[in-house]
């Protein structure tokens, strides 16, 4: 599903260069469910980001499902994010004026899905995402878990290939917190591939892998029974 080969990005800061990415090497298989931590500045974010075509990487070649990410031009990089990826944020960002109807149906609209269509898809994954009683209610009606499940099925609107989520549970407590991970958990055994950045070894113990980076390279990659057992991510 994913390649990435000799994979850098780097930042002019001033007169210096940050090289948030140093030469990464990764495959993601379809299917996966994938951890990704590491300390503030290791990089976590800004594999996130390019995986998620929101950057491109300054050298190296990053293919997604076959595809040539590098090479692409903007209006094709765009098409690619809006066919292929879904996206699941810390803070939500959904729209306060616009129903969890609506908002699951925004990204269908961008693909010229709407009417009836449109309507059968966002009430199918509000039921999904155990929603379905509150398809006329608006975010600020919502609890966080509850608006954190509307972004999570807006995001499995165009049935994406890849879910990426960033610090999904971050402003949840912890009861909320365990049920997102146990939705994301019944995603990845449906088949999904979810890439996940997380600070918290608890959450991340959700992921079948986990892949720690440091000075934006892949420190280590294990996976979660071996780190149960007594392995270090």
């Amino acid at each position: 599903m994913i390649e990435l080969k000799g994979v850098w990005k780097t930042y002019r800061m001033g007169d210096q260069d940050v090289h948030a990415l140093a030469g990464v090497d990764l495959s993601i298989a379809e299917g996966s469910f994938w951890a990704i931590s590491g300390s503030s500045g290791s990089g976590k974010s800004t594999m996130l980001n390019l995986l998620g075509c929101l950057d491109r990487p300054t050298k190296g070649k990053y293919w997604l499902a076959g595809q040539d990410i590098a090479a692409t031009s903007d209006d094709e990089l765009s098409d690619i994010r809006l066919k292929h990826l879904g996206f699941v944020f810390q803070n939500f960002h959904l729209i306060p004026q616009l129903t969890v109807q609506e908002n699951i149906e925004l990204p269908l609209f961008y693909q010229g899905i709407e009417g009836a269509e449109a309507t059968r898809r966002a009430c199918a994954l509000a039921e999904r995402v155990g929603l379905g009683e509150r398809l006329g209610h608006r975010p600020t009606e919502l609890s966080g878990g509850q608006q954190q499940r509307v972004a999570i099925a807006r995001a499995l609107s165009n049935d994406p290939s890849v879910l990426l989520a960033d610090e999904p549970t971050g402003n949840l407590d912890t009861a909320t917190g365990e049920s997102i991970m146990a939705l994301l958990t019944e995603l990845h055994e449906q088949g999904k591939t979810i890439i996940m950045v997380t600070h918290e070894p608890d959450i991340a113990a959700y992921a079948e892998y986990q892949l720690r980076m440091r000075d934006g390279l892949v420190d280590s990659i294990m996976r979660s029974d071996e780190v149960a057992a007594g392995g270090i991510a």
